[in-house]
């Protein structure tokens, strides 16, 4: 069942944790929806306050297809309905071609 309390919890903790990570020079990922422009630039400031580098990763998909894999994973309760996700992707803001610029470029990694 969907809890956005716990969510948002969830996100508080993960959020704290990277931020012990970053001060000590290490790297981490946060892999969770940034949906608007404010909470991304929230992040992006505070990890460079941190001196960290900041990269962003935004993929994109049609609506059609998301839906075909929500439905597909079958583990969402309840079900998210394709008029949900057509809300869902009509308040998300991407990211413009101006706020990719204040990111930096990817960094390869060698393992």
């Amino acid at each position: 069942m969907w809890d956005e309390s716990s969510r948002t919890n969830i996100e508080n903790l993960q959020w704290k944790l990277c931020q012990q990570v970053l001060s000590v020079g290490a790297r981490a990922i946060i892999d969770w929806g940034t949906w608007g422009r404010s909470e991304r630039d929230a992040l992006r400031v505070r990890a460079r306050e941190l001196g960290a580098a900041v990269e962003l990763h935004y993929l994109t998909a049609p609506v059609d297809v998301l839906f075909e894999r929500v439905q597909g994973r079958q583990m969402e309760y309840p079900p998210i309905s394709r008029e949900q996700l057509l809300q869902y992707a009509h308040a998300f803001q991407a990211p413009t071609p101006d706020e990719m610029a204040l990111f930096d470029k990817a960094i390869t990694v060698q393992v």
